[in-house]
């Protein structure tokens, strides 16, 4: 299932808004977790890095592979999911939630409108 109110990345990474307005928060889909198995080690980025959207700025490694994880839009990290380090598989068990990876002040806060809503990353997915 894909939740309502929150943006898509064809790379498999949801957007949710932040507390602020101009900042998002970062995590892979279900769909993404479950692709990739039993995850074994997360590499984030640095707190205070600025990045360009499409920009490989973390990895995520499982029991299969390893993926990258791109910036979803252009902005500066401004928090990392530090549990991640100890308890990677949060994001087997809460991509959602406890699973969100990172942070990010946006440069443009209305670039959020190029990502993909619930329904056009449920097409994606279905047609994978």
């Amino acid at each position: 299932m894909v939740p309502e109110g929150l943006h898509y990345t064809a790379e498999h990474e949801w957007v949710a808004t932040a507390e602020d307005e101009g900042t998002v928060r970062v995590g892979i889909t279900d769909y993404a977790q479950e692709q990739l198995g039993d995850v074994v080690f997360v590499q984030l980025p640095t707190v205070g890095d600025t990045v360009s959207g499409g920009d490989s700025i973390a990895e995520v490694e499982s029991t299969k592979s390893v993926s990258e994880i791109y910036a979803p839009l252009a902005g500066e990290i401004t928090a990392v999911n530090d549990s991640l380090g100890d308890t990677p598989e949060q994001l087997n068990s809460d991509p959602y939630g406890s699973g969100w990876m990172f942070e990010l002040r946006l440069s443009d806060p209305g670039a959020r409108s190029e990502l993909l809503d619930a329904s056009a990353y449920q097409a994606l997915i279905d047609g994978e």
